[in-house]
């Protein structure tokens, strides 16, 4: 019974992103709806600026927590309606907020393993806290990890807390305003061309920068490998 009541946060959140995704509850935030009703629904920012920020905030947390795919589509939903900066901020807000809402649910339902780990888990869980500012940062920017992966992943090796957030606000930000300003862009695309490909996020443009950083967070781990390998290397005096 304790053992389902620290399952409970975590299991509540995946059904509730799973009700919502069956629901078609985001595919009001794509690009090509947002842009049909641009006019409308900045109208509705004007008459209502407070309250729009907030639903958009509050959509960016839903879509975080629950680890539901189109959290992407609230992004570029924020780049269109607010503008690169204005929709990085409210972006990078719900993204913070739901991050931590995720990653305290799932560290509550792996907080109550008990007896020896398997060896293979306390090997992974060595190797992360050797490095966990590298190691955190690397799967916080490498694009082709799922958000709400990494963030289970991170609960289930006992980041500490402070190093998820730092993480979160400062290697999910960056990808959060990269994805900003593609949503910005999309607009013009569309009025252009009728219809754009989500396929964009594939483009070098937007994965070579972000590869660079990740790969630029492993510097660490390299360093301290390659002087490990040296020191064993040398002749005794």
């Amino acid at each position: 019974m304790h053992r389902l009541k620290s399952l409970l946060p975590l299991l509540a959140l995946v059904a509730l992103g799973l009700g919502l995704f069956l629901a078609g509850a985001f595919d009001h935030f794509d690009p090509h709806h947002i842009v049909e009703e641009e006019v409308t629904l900045h109208a509705r920012i004007v008459a209502h600026p407070l309250l729009a920020r907030l639903l958009h905030v509050g959509a960016m947390t839903l879509a975080i927590a629950t680890g539901l795919p189109g959290a992407v589509l609230v992004v570029f939903a924020g780049g269109i309606l607010f503008g690169v900066v204005e929709g990085t901020v409210l972006s990078s807000l719900g993204t913070c907020l739901g991050a931590l809402a995720l990653f305290l649910a799932s560290r509550r339902a792996f907080a109550d393993g008990s007896g020896h780990a398997p060896a293979l888990v306390e090997r992974l869980r060595a190797g992360y806290h050797a490095y966990p500012v590298s190691y955190t940062m690397f799967l916080r920017l490498v694009p082709f990890f799922p958000f709400g992966a990494v963030t289970v992943a991170l609960a289930w090796l006992r980041c500490p807390l402070w190093l998820f957030m730092l993480a979160t606000v400062s290697g999910g930000s960056v990808m959060i305003a990269f994805e900003t300003a593609l949503g910005a862009g999309l607009a013009d695309t569309i009025v252009r061309d009728g219809h754009v490909s989500l396929n964009i996020l594939g483009h070098p443009q937007v994965l070579l920068p972000l590869l660079g950083m990740a790969m630029f967070a492993l510097t660490p781990i390299l360093v301290g490998r390659l002087r490990r390998r040296h020191a064993g290397a040398a002749p005794p005096p």
